[in-house]
């Protein structure tokens, strides 16, 4: 049986990583370690979800995500029902969120996997319904098992998650990974450096940590031992492209082998995907030898494992106890 942190975490819900202290971080993160064996599909994993059903609420987008919650849930014996918007009663008759939640859950539910677009959606759902929640991201606020699949992947190659310096550069205003990296980082002891153009820097004031930020990659570089590539989400911007220069942006903030040869050596790249390939990486780093985009896909599965088990196991021992 691997080793499943149930007695270091007592959150039902992980809403985000805003919060969590380092404890807690690393009992989500040393659990989904004990799940990755099986993350591929590898192997028998311990039937932690039998007879339990997951609701993945995906209202945004969605291919990583809603694949790898669904993967987590099924490898581990539980059930999943896939949510349509388009044919719900939430998109033909208005129905209110909590209460298509809370219809559903009436039918047997024992977690919800929600990806929204409107920031605090998942805090909303979570104050409505009885089974856990867990936040897939919500607009540009949090994204926190992306986040805890970054640091897995970093903690695989270097062996550490405390004393770092992560660069994560580009679209940083309108990106919840930057956000959940930040608390996480923190969290841990480790130091995250924002860098990008000044109009994707704007917008940090809410942040309960303190984050360094830069408009000179260059110069961050020779203090990174990681890099974090963010996709410039075009969809969110305002207008056709919200002003964005390409030509301006690749000189300035694309990732190439000789701009990577300046972070420390056998430094890691991680990027959430999808890439813009040409954009944000070279196809000579992100297919390379220090390209963690790959692994971080794996580690998605075992990390959502890994929140599953604990968020339920959690909301098991509350109802036991009221």
């Amino acid at each position: 049986m691997p080793d499943i942190a149930t007695d270091r975490w007592t959150r039902r819900h992980l809403l985000g990583l805003e919060g969590l202290d380092a404890d807690e971080v690393r009992a989500l993160l040393d659990t989904a370690d004990a799940f990755f064996p099986f993350a591929t599909g590898d192997g028998e994993p311990p039937l932690t979800l039998a007879g339990r059903t997951l609701l993945n609420l995906i209202l945004e987008d969605s291919t990583r995500t809603r694949t790898s919650f669904a993967l987590a849930c099924q490898r581990l014996g539980g059930r999943v029902v896939q949510f349509h918007a388009t044919t719900s009663s939430m998109e033909q008759k208005g129905e209110t969120l909590r209460d298509t939640a809370r219809t559903i859950e009436a039918m047997g539910l024992d977690a919800i996997a929600i990806r929204h677009k409107e920031r605090g959606a998942p805090h909303r759902l979570a104050e409505a319904v009885r089974c856990s929640v867990i936040n897939a991201g919500d607009d540009a606020h949090e994204h926190p098992t992306q986040a805890l699949l970054d640091l897995l992947a970093l903690r695989h190659r270097l062996g550490r998650l405390d004393g770092l310096t992560v660069a994560i550069c580009g679209d940083v205003r309108h990106s919840r990974v930057a956000r959940s990296n930040a608390y996480g980082l923190a969290a841990l002891g480790s130091r995250a450096v924002f860098v990008g153009p000044d109009a994707y820097l704007d917008g940090l004031d809410d942040l309960a940590v303190d984050v360094e930020t830069s408009t000179d990659f260059d110069a961050v570089l020779p203090e990174c031992d990681a890099v974090m590539m963010l996709r410039v989400q075009f969809e969110r911007h305002e207008g056709a492209d919200g002003g964005f220069d390409r030509e301006v942006y690749v000189r300035g903030y694309q990732l190439t082998a000789e701009r990577l040869a300046r972070a420390k050596e056998e430094a890691p790249v991680l990027h959430p995907g999808p890439v813009n390939r040409g954009i944000e990486l070279t196809d000579e780093v992100a297919d390379g030898p220090h390209s963690l985009i790959l692994h971080q896909v794996t580690c998605g599965v075992a990390v959502r494992m890994a929140a599953l088990t604990l968020c339920i196991a959690a909301a098991d021992r509350d109802g036991a106890e009221a």
